[in-house]
């Protein structure tokens, strides 16, 4: 007898049902196999999360801004811009102690009128000839000649006013200790332009940060309906 022909293997696909049940292997957030896909989901979670803190840091400014105002306006433009205004007003007030020697160079003009009344002996510094002086011999008078040899002693008597017209000059050396009042407002000096200066670039400064308002009750969000956001931002 034949035997009957072997059969071969059914290569026919699988049921539906199976294939169906096959599980698929996963796929990666955030690689998937390509690159600009995987770029842009990393950019936006990084974003996402910037805004984020941004948000937060925003929210915490809020409840602090008017402190910040006061700081920047009150203690450091407004204080630098009074500040110059009191130094332009200021005075430098001290006492100078001066201990020194001067000297002291001039010409005094002397004038005044010098009386003289005094006996005193004179020398002649040449013969002199006095003509027709008279010598008593026994009481009479006799007239004759006389020559004065140079170098004879005669006593004089002087009785006159000397007119003294003359410039002195004078050289002193004075010594001087003193005490110094000084007294210089300082808006009469050339610093008083430097400190006008510095209140002309503080100023718009200070007026641009006193307009705004000094507490949130005075803005529009403190009106009637929006008094939770009002107090969430006083923080109470």
């Amino acid at each position: 007898m034949e035997n009957p022909p072997a059969t071969e293997p059914d290569a026919s696909p699988p049921p539906p049902e199976l294939s169906s049940q096959t599980p698929s292997p996963e796929r990666p957030v955030l690689w998937q196999g390509k690159i600009l896909p995987a770029f842009w989901t990393i950019a936006s979670i990084i974003s996402l999360s910037i805004n984020i803190i941004l948000i937060v840091i925003v929210i915490l400014l809020a409840r602090q801004l008017f402190v910040i105002k006061g700081l920047a306006s009150v203690q450091l433009v407004g204080g630098l811009h009074e500040n110059f205004v009191k130094m332009d007003q200021a005075h430098i007030k001290t006492t100078i102690n001066v201990k020194d020697t001067i000297q002291v160079i001039d010409t005094i003009p002397v004038v005044f009128d010098l009386p003289l009344n005094t006996v005193t002996t004179v020398k002649l510094t040449e013969d002199t000839r006095l003509s027709k002086a008279a010598v008593f011999l026994n009481g009479s008078a006799v007239p004759l000649d006389i020559i004065l040899r140079k170098g004879t002693n005669l006593p004089i008597k002087l009785d006159m006013t000397i007119p003294v017209s003359q410039t002195i000059p004078v050289v002193l050396n004075v010594p001087v200790n003193l005490q110094v009042l000084v007294d210089i407002p300082l808006n009469q000096t050339e610093l008083h332009e430097p400190f006008i200066g510095l209140q002309n670039v503080v100023a718009p400064f200070d007026k641009l940060l006193a307009a705004p308002p000094n507490s949130w009750e005075e803005t529009p969000l403190c009106r009637p309906g929006l008094f939770w956001l009002c107090n969430w931002l006083r923080g109470k």
